[in-house]
């Protein structure tokens, strides 16, 4: 096992790696920004290290700076959580070539599976469904144009590299594909640093689920059951829950989604833990959208209806142990729901709403959790995310759960700034929620409903 862990990022899943750490006996080194200096994961950490100013392509984006504190804390293991350089090949050759493990798959698997275009031509050589759309990079409109025609439209337009909704539009005809393209391109390189789009069939009114799954050195690959996250706007996730109501209805779809999933991970090669998300039709085909060469946002979940530590898992397995008996015989049973806490106004088009936290009183009780890194008298900065907390209930039935979950968002108090705790609370009372009667474009359809 490792002695000393650096963790590249920030907020709750820093705060969550840490504390896994201290489980493991393990030391954990922090990494921070000027604006973070007073968060949580730099006060529990057993040692802390500034590596710039507020802004995160001025500190938790600068490889060099995360090594050179790595360096000089004399660590064995980086642990890079989610975003920031998570899913960088780059970063992951870098912590290789100074001899500190990256705790996450190898530099050569990120760049497969990171590129979408690659990871789509990765999925079909396997037998494993991809939607319908152009075989390489799309690099100009008149290029985009024929292809469109060629697959049909409505189309959707995708950042190759990059995730979190960056870079995606939807086309539905050859009016506005050129606004299109450009909008996706432009917006992938702010993001990514990278401009390639490619293009695919867009499935309408589909379920977005994702399997997660976990393997060692040792050749052991298993899956622990599935997420639903299809409560999105503008492709950025709201809620999610395990196991899919889509798929308790649907047993054999979800053994074919689960087998495809297992198979993929082992024909790559791949190591830690990661997730496989699919799209699934109104007819119930299903088709690989992307692979999550890291952790998620939505682990938590997976981990409740499992019984689980993930954080702990991906240490043990970049150290070179083999699977936990747990996670090789674990079979998912309760479920689970996380809302996503974020700071921003969901009754003004969800404008951001950083500022000062005067009041912080987060629900407890039985089967509930919360994630996060805030606290009263915190600043909540304007640099990053939104997201300042995860709300995760549990319970023996999916009815259970949402009962909980209405009981803990009403529990929740926040003051000094806006946040999604009313917009979440008015989906989970609705009785399409509550019926697992939604799709992806579900929450476009109920804001619509609310104005």
């Amino acid at each position: 096992m490792f002695k000393k862990v650096l963790v590249a990022n920030r907020g709750e899943i820093a705060l969550r790696v840490i504390r896994a750490c201290k489980e493991l006996g393990v030391r954990s080194v922090a990494v921070y920004s000027e604006a973070d200096i007073d968060s949580m994961h730099v006060q529990l950490a057993d040692e802390a290290i500034c590596i710039g100013p507020g802004p995160s392509a001025e500190s938790y984006l600068k490889a060099n700076r995360i090594i050179s504190a790595a360096e000089v804390a004399n660590v064995d293991a980086i642990h890079p959580g989610y975003g920031f350089l998570s899913e960088n090949p780059d970063f992951a050759e870098i912590c290789e070539s100074c001899k500190i493990k990256f705790i996450g798959p190898s530099a050569k698997v990120i760049s497969i599976m990171g590129d979408k275009n690659e990871a789509r031509a990765t999925a079909k050589k396997f037998k494993v469904p991809v939607t319908p759309g152009t075989e390489g990079i799309v690099s100009n409109v008149q290029e985009a144009s024929k292809e469109a025609e060629k697959i049909g439209y409505p189309v959707m337009i995708k950042a190759s590299a990059g995730g979190g909704g960056k870079g995606m539009r939807s086309c539905f005809n050859e009016a506005n594909l050129e606004s299109s393209f450009q909008n996706a391109r432009n917006e992938a390189e702010k993001a990514f640093g990278n401009g390639d789009v490619y293009i695919e069939k867009l499935i309408l009114n589909p379920h977005h689920i994702e399997f997660q799954i976990v393997a060692d050195s040792h050749g052991n690959v298993v899956h622990l059951g599935e997420r639903d996250c299809s409560l999105q706007r503008r492709n950025q996730k709201i809620i999610e829950e395990a196991p899919s109501p889509l798929l308790n209805k649907n047993k054999r779809l979800r053994k074919k989604m689960g087998d495809a999933s297992v198979r993929l991970v082992k024909e790559i090669g791949y190591e830690n833990c990661g997730t496989i998300e699919y799209l699934v039709d109104e007819s119930g085909d299903f088709y690989f959208m992307e692979m999550n060469t890291r952790i998620q946002v939505e682990h938590p979940i997976t981990e409740e209806i499992n019984g689980c530590d993930l954080i702990k898992e991906q240490i043990r397995i970049a150290a070179g142990e083999k699977l936990s008996e747990h996670v090789q015989n674990s079979s998912p049973r309760q479920h689970s729901i996380e809302c996503r806490i974020n700071a921003e106004d969901p009754y003004n088009n969800f404008t951001p709403s950083p500022g000062k936290i005067n009041f912080w009183f987060q629900p407890g009780g039985r089967g509930v959790r919360v994630d996060t890194h805030v606290y009263s008298g915190y600043q909540v900065p304007p640099f990053y995310d939104s997201m300042i907390a995860k709300l995760i209930v549990t319970g023996a039935t999916r009815e259970i759960a949402i009962d909980r979950m209405q009981r803990a968002l009403n529990e929740f108090l926040i003051e000094g700034i806006k946040t999604t705790i009313p917009f979440q609370d008015a989906i989970i009372k609705n009785s399409d929620f509550r019926s697992g009667n939604y799709n992806i474009g579900w929450v476009e359809a109920f804001l619509n409903d609310l104005k």
